[in-house]
């Protein structure tokens, strides 16, 4: 098991589908690194149209309202911004088309490490199926961080735009339970819990259904996560090193041309 949890990017991507999805999953590990100075940038493929279930509310206001919300969670965890990309909640497909959205983010924004989910994880415990908008996010971020981020004859397009490629140097893979790299939020969870807790009616949902509190539960998450690992809050990760450390240092993303 991996305990090292001092590493700290320059500058990070999150990439998921639903407003709330960040702060469910890695907003302890986002806010660390924002305390420690990282650029912090939150791409949401969906605006969560589909959350709210009130007949009063339209499907666009239910996007307003979700958008809002997750802006000031973005907020709270101290990232410089997020971007919707106006996809349609509930109906997430890892196109070619959401593909190229992505890697004008990446090469644009150009960042260290992105953050997503596991688009191979279909059964999560004993009572929940992963949500395939999740899975579909996911698929979308890894098949635009490689190889397309990185190739200059992919999406040629964006190249003519000024959006050169861009190598992505870790992948953060935020996991269920499958994970090995263990990042300490002792000092973050009270910020995650308050992020989370930004997005209203997502909490009143879950507290109208009688079910779970949703800030609640990632903190017993995040404990759990840290049990035996000498950390009282944790979030847990599987990372991929795409660029090792000297290519990194050298070249920061940059695709070299060959000689």
């Amino acid at each position: 098991m991996n305990h090292n949890h001092s590493y700290v990017p320059e500058s990070a991507m999150a990439i998921y589908a639903h407003p709330d999805d960040i702060e469910f999953s890695c907003a302890g590990t986002l806010a660390r690194w924002a305390k420690e100075g990282a650029r912090i940038s939150y791409v949401v493929c969906t605006s969560g149209q589909g959350g709210i279930r009130r007949p009063s509310i339209s499907w666009e206001e239910a996007g307003r309202i979700r958008e809002s919300e997750q802006r000031k969670a973005a907020e709270i965890a101290g990232a410089q911004e997020v971007v919707f990309l106006g996809e349609v909640d509930g109906m997430l497909t890892p196109t070619l088309e959401l593909r190229k959205k992505i890697v004008r983010e990446l090469r644009r924004f150009r960042p260290e490490v992105v953050v997503t989910g596991d688009p191979t994880v279909v059964w999560a415990g004993e009572d929940y199926i992963n949500h395939p908008d999740h899975r579909a996010a996911a698929q979308a971020a890894l098949d635009a961080v490689f190889p397309a981020s990185g190739q200059p004859n992919v999406f040629e397009e964006l190249e003519k735009e000024g959006l050169t490629a861009h190598k992505i140097r870790k992948v953060f893979v935020s996991s269920f339970s499958e994970g090995d790299y263990y990042v300490n939020i002792e000092d973050t969870i009270d910020t995650k819990v308050a992020a989370l807790r930004a997005h209203e009616s997502q909490m009143e949902e879950m507290k109208e259904l009688g079910s779970w509190d949703g800030a609640e539960r990632i903190r017993e998450w995040a404990a759990a996560n840290g049990k035996g690992k000498e950390m009282e809050f944790a979030e847990v990760f599987r990372v991929i090193t795409l660029e090792n450390d000297d290519w990194w240092e050298k070249h920061k993303g940059r695709v070299v041309p060959e000689a």
